[in-house]
């Protein structure tokens, strides 16, 4: 039986883009299969009372986690640069990876997050999702009318809706086969060391 990890993200999260660019490769590494699932961490700070990302809620933080991200990106080899606007709307990416199988899903997701955090682009403009799609080899058009659909929509608040049941409260977010939640791209090589000490 193939071991699985839970990638709990959100698109416009800064620390979820190195830790998507590495999860598939660490991952393997342990003979663990990755599980992208793409959440609106934004209603989530909604019940939290926030109404933007912490890291403009609080300016301090902010200055510190952009420049943790030049040096997390440099050591993993990345190109970075902050976005603009900051954070992005990812909802419509979000749809689109939803509607996807799980290895076009982490494809299309590491796309997105490149396009955004290494090129500067908006990933709330469709013709940008629709050319990551393209990238990837899949049919843009009959994936963007799949993401678009009532079911894919319910399905994205459906999953969003679990991640607050399961105490997900931030992105990036791991999530072991024995339900075991480790927050932070640092975090990463933790849980997968977990998953070596637990059986299936």
């Amino acid at each position: 039986m193939t071991r699985t990890i839970e990638f709990w993200y959100e698109f416009a999260s800064t620390y979820s883009y190195p830790a998507a660019m590495r999860a598939d490769r660490a991952a393997a590494e342990h003979g663990v299969q990755v599980v992208w699932r793409p959440f609106l961490l934004g209603v989530i700070f909604r019940y939290m009372g926030w109404t933007t990302s912490p890291f403009n809620e609080h300016p301090a933080k902010g200055a510190y986690m952009w420049r943790d991200m030049e040096r997390i990106c440099a050591k993993q080899g990345l190109d970075f640069g902050r976005p603009s606007p900051f954070p992005q709307n990812g909802l419509n990416a979000a749809r689109v990876a939803m509607a996807l199988p799980n290895d076009a899903r982490g494809a299309f997701s590491r796309a997105v997050y490149e396009g955004q955090f290494a090129q500067g682009r908006d990933i709330s403009d469709p013709q940008f999702l629709m050319d990551a799609l393209a990238q990837i080899g899949q049919d843009a058009s009959a994936v963007w009318d799949t993401a678009m659909s009532d079911a894919n929509k319910t399905a994205l608040r459906d999953q969003t809706a679990q991640a607050q049941t399961l105490g997900i409260f931030g992105a990036p977010t791991w999530r072991t086969h024995d339900g075991e939640l480790f927050w932070g791209n640092d975090r990463l090589q933790d849980a997968l060391e977990w998953m070596d000490t637990v059986p299936v």
